[in-house]
């Protein structure tokens, strides 16, 4: 799976995908998009957070509901946005610390029985977590940040292996870092997200690693983009990268990652310089 391509294509989305003026504007996107071709598309959608844009229009403080009621209200405004009758993959986005992982699971369960989702998954999830819920109702697939330099993740990797779990790879291209598009200096809007990942500290820091990526792009007639896109579908057979995209040339560009193969040598020698570049944040002002 990947937003990329498979058979016509996956789509991940989520209730509260839009913003301060619509929330809900990319489901009703995607909705009008897949008129007719409904059974050619795999669509994932979640619900069980949402943007308290009254306490911060510009970066908005999260709202944890994953309620049974809550969750079923949900579900039913995004079929209808969606204008299916099934969700392939419905997840939950975030932890809700007032629901138990089994009443999580339980609730999705009944989704699954009655016919409008087919699989269920969670985002941002620990194993203790995911193994609570997986006993309840099994769990089809995790939504968790991972790329080449984040990879505070990969401790889950015995437990989806052992359970047969997919990996939605979210944040591939840690907000564009690994793109080489920024240069030192830049600076983003309040309400950019990028910021964070982006600045002149970082920028130095993976600076010897974003060059053998660009290397290796030009040896593979590919972009650096697609270059760090490929490197997750390569690192493990079950995980797949949703970069974000807002125009037609980026989803294109996208897709072009899957036909980029690495070897054993160039995933070596990527792992060698994200241990360098983990060791060089650990030295202060580095």
């Amino acid at each position: 799976m990947s937003e990329v391509v498979i058979s016509f294509g996956y789509n991940n989305t989520g209730w509260n995908y839009g913003n301060v003026v619509d929330p809900h504007h990319n489901e009703k996107i995607l909705g009008k998009a897949f008129q007719g071709i409904r059974d050619q598309v795999v669509i994932s959608s979640k619900c069980g957070v949402s943007f308290d844009y009254d306490a911060n229009p510009d970066r908005p403080p999260l709202i944890f509901d994953f309620s049974r009621d809550h969750v079923r209200q949900c579900v039913d405004k995004s079929l209808e946005r969606l204008n299916t009758d099934y969700i392939d993959f419905y997840l939950q986005a975030r932890i809700d610390p007032k629901v138990s992982p089994e009443e999580a699971a339980m609730t999705m369960k009944e989704l699954i029985e009655e016919g409008k989702i087919r699989h269920w998954g969670v985002s941002e999830a620990d194993e203790a977590y995911l193994r609570r819920a997986h006993a309840v109702c099994p769990i089809s697939v995790i939504e968790n940040s991972y790329s080449i330099i984040n990879r505070k993740n990969e401790g889950l990797f015995q437990f989806v292996e052992e359970n047969n779990i997919g990996w939605i790879a979210f944040s591939p291209l840690m907000k564009g870092l690994l793109t080489n598009t920024f240069q030192k200096g830049i600076t983003f809007a309040a309400d950019d997200w990028r910021s964070g990942a982006i600045n002149d500290q970082t920028i130095d820091q993976s600076a010897k690693l974003r060059r053998y990526l660009e290397e290796l792009a030009r040896q593979k007639q590919a972009t650096p983009a697609q270059i760090t896109l490929a490197w997750i579908l390569n690192k493990k057979p079950y995980m797949v990268p949703i970069p974000g995209m807002k125009k037609s040339e980026r989803l294109a560009e996208n897709a072009g990652a899957a036909n980029i193969v690495f070897t054993s040598q160039e995933m070596e020698d990527i792992e060698e310089l994200v241990a360098e570049y983990h060791a060089q944040k650990k030295i202060p002002n580095a």
